[in-house]
């Protein structure tokens, strides 16, 4: 299971065969059951992943209890509270798997030594870190300029193998809907 780990790598930055070697000493498996959490809020995080198998959610949770998911991160993509995780401070929300997972765990004080050891750990982070800001000015643009049901079209293009694998009403919170909003969307798109 490594190899799909490493041709991500390598599909993101050139890997020597040096560096493959203090990576594979330096991640581990571990697996986790559907709903079993991988970060929590509230907690300092220590660690990024790589989903190898699964389905992973990020949500917030306001003060009264309510929900609202900030994304879903499907195989070959990595999990983490980023900023939480390299400020040392709590993480303001939840990473849960909302199916049985399998990942690559890396602790990020191990991380940190390989980053500056070596150019191509660099390169990785910043093509992440790209990626990621391109996805958050996407859904920051959709939130505030899309109606829900163009926000729902733009999820199905753009997820549309996610749509069977997760709950309507997970859908409906990622959208900023209530789930009865997400059934009339659907209802109208049927017609």
């Amino acid at each position: 299971m490594i190899e799909q780990l490493l041709s991500a790598l390598k599909g993101i930055s050139d890997l020597p065969e040096t560096e493959e070697r203090k990576l594979r000493s330096l991640v581990y498996e571990q697996k986790l059951s559907k709903g079993e959490v991988f970060i929590q809020e509230g907690t300092v995080p220590q660690k990024f992943a790589f989903v190898v198998k699964g389905l992973f959610r990020y949500y917030y949770i306001n003060e009264k209890g309510s929900e609202f998911t900030k994304g879903f991160f499907p195989e070959n993509t990595f999990i983490t509270s980023y900023s939480a995780m390299t400020d040392g401070i709590p993480s303001h929300y939840t990473i849960e798997a909302l199916e049985d997972a399998v990942i690559f765990v890396f602790e990020y004080s191990k991380w940190k030594v390989l980053y500056n050891a070596h150019l191509c750990w660099r390169e990785f982070l910043l093509a992440l870190l790209e990626k990621g800001f391109r996805k958050k000015e996407t859904r920051e643009r959709e939130l505030l300029l899309l109606s829900a049901e163009e926000r729902y079209r733009s999820f199905l293009r753009e997820k549309p193998a996610l749509e069977n694998r997760i709950k309507q009403h997970l859908i409906a919170s990622y959208l900023g809907i209530t789930p009865v909003a997400l059934s009339r969307i659907r209802r109208n798109m049927d017609n």
